[in-house]
């Protein structure tokens, strides 16, 4: 097993949304490679846990949504360990809720946490990046960032934004020796099922679509927490850490693979038609 000492952008990541689910099985692997980690939440408490590794995850505040977080908490990181060689955007929430039923302001919150989050974060460490001339940015996109999931309309936009950003920046930050990497998961078994947020007007016993709704959203749930284990999603994508041209993209496990092939084949109306069979 390949350790942090053989990384080529450095022993040192930096991990938003950390405490839970995907996040904190890429905390825990980096660790236990001998990484010193730096895992994100809101109210990070400061707690360390050590690995026999040498490495080890310190748990430091960070709101994606705020522009004066993000600094104070790469600055803290860039203080105490002068780089940061891996950054892991995972911070995020999902939404639910036919795009009728979902106001502006629901819209906005989803986009300010998923896509503007990821970009102050990732706005916030490339320079540092750049400046040592090496650095790996990975996000945690998903599955619905190229098949949009009706009643997650929004959730899929955050996470389609999110891989354009990443591809633009792969582009724009090459020649300064920085690589990305978008992870895309499908159905995982975490904390995000039971934290996702149904619209109000989704809620409303008028609204035309409830039945469907309610319907789509027990089959994701069921879908979800038969899924994949966070683990399982993190060690493909952390095994690309080693690697100084990692593949752009990663889906984990064979059947989303080979879905995303076969949506790329497929006729534009087959594919919508087999989402709607599914979740519509």
């Amino acid at each position: 097993m390949k350790m942090a000492k053989d990384c080529p952008y450095g022993e040192v990541a930096l991990v938003t949304g950390g405490s839970s689910g995907i996040g904190a099985a890429f905390a825990e692997g980096l660790m236990e490679r001998g990484f010193r980690v730096y895992a994100t939440t809101r109210k990070g408490d400061g707690s360390v846990r050590r690995s026999p590794s040498g490495g080890f995850v310190r748990m430091i505040p960070l709101d994606v949504d705020d522009d004066a977080s993000v600094a104070r908490a790469v600055g803290l990181v860039l203080a105490e360990e002068g780089r940061i060689g891996v950054l892991v955007c995972n911070a995020g929430f999902g939404i639910a809720g036919s795009v009728e039923d979902t106001s502006v302001a629901e819209a906005k919150a989803q986009m300010e946490t998923n896509f503007f989050g990821t970009y102050r974060v990732v706005d916030a460490v490339l320079p540092a990046m750049r400046k040592e001339g090496k650095g790996l940015v990975m996000a945690v996109g998903s599955v619905a960032g190229f098949i949009s999931i009706p009643f997650q309309a929004l959730y899929s936009c955050s996470k389609a934004a999110t891989d354009m950003l990443l591809q633009a920046v792969a582009s724009e930050s090459r020649k300064f020796g920085i690589r990305c990497v978008l992870v895309q998961p499908g159905d995982t078994k975490t904390g995000f099922t039971a934290s996702r947020v149904n619209t109000k007007g989704a809620e409303s016993p008028e609204s035309a679509y409830r039945e469907r709704f309610l319907a789509s959203v027990a089959r994701m749930a069921r879908d979800e927490q038969n899924g994949a284990s966070p683990a399982s999603v993190a060690a493909p994508a952390i095994r690309r850490v080693f690697r100084r041209n990692p593949a752009p993209k990663v889906t984990p496990g064979l059947m989303y693979k080979l879905i995303g092939f076969a949506f790329r084949l497929v006729p534009f109306r087959t594919a919508r038609f087999l989402v709607g069979i599914l979740y519509g």
